[in-house]
């Protein structure tokens, strides 16, 4: 399996998140964010464990590959993510982003998703230290910082976050590796210029894109911010 996600490039991408679509009809909201000019997908995966809410499984994912030509961003919200990157990468997930405060060993599970030929993501949530992202820095393709407690969508943006995004961006930075920096927590035309201004590449956005009429006018909104 070869993944859709290229590397980092300085260009702004972004990734609606299918939490935020109506799933009486994804297939035509995901055809609606495709034709409207959206970079990736965005699959957020919850085990009630690891956060108080579920959601979706492996045979989501399946089901959307092939159908759309957009890439699989897949972030697994669970206490074991390790029992789940064999699933998930047969289904169809071009990047797996795990959770630095999970159970498992991140280290072991990103060597997994790598012999899966699938990039590897690391996440963190807001009360994190970044200083904790620095031993897997050397093993990641994309670092995802939340800008709301992760669980659930529609929550506001975090005030704290642009300056944890810059000190991210510093040591990916200080790496000298293309690492994706990518955001998800509130992000709408109002924020979007605070966490591209602080160094986001990548951002993750639910009602902003799937509740707008106009989804290309709202994806055009956030890019302006850059």
């Amino acid at each position: 399996m070869t993944s859709k996600i290229p590397p980092a490039n300085g260009k702004i991408s972004i990734a609606p998140s299918i939490l935020s679509a109506d799933l009486w009809q994804l297939g035509e909201e995901v055809r609606r964010v495709e034709n409207a000019g959206a970079d990736w997908l965005h699959v957020d995966i919850m085990d009630g464990h690891f956060v108080p809410n579920l959601s979706f499984g492996p045979a989501l994912v399946r089901s959307l590959k092939g159908k759309t030509n957009l890439p699989l961003d897949v972030h697994l919200m669970v206490e074991h993510p390790a029992q789940f990157i064999k699933p998930f990468a047969q289904a169809g997930a071009d990047l797996l982003t795990i959770h630095l405060e999970a159970q498992d060993d991140v280290c072991e599970t990103f060597q997994q998703i790598r012999a899966l030929g699938v990039k590897t993501g690391v996440s963190i949530k807001p009360d994190t230290d970044v200083a904790a992202l620095k031993p897997v820095l050397e093993q990641v393709d994309l670092i995802l910082v939340m800008s709301v407690y992760p669980g659930f969508g529609g929550q506001s943006f975090l005030p704290c976050s642009p300056e944890r995004i810059k000190q991210v961006r510093q040591l990916i930075t200080a790496s000298q590796r293309n690492i994706w920096l990518e955001v998800d927590g509130g992000i709408n035309a109002q924020t979007a210029p605070q966490v591209i201004a602080a160094g986001a590449d990548a951002l993750v956005a639910g009602n902003a894109i799937f509740s707008a009429k106009d989804p290309a006018g709202a994806l055009n909104q956030i890019r302006q911010a850059s």
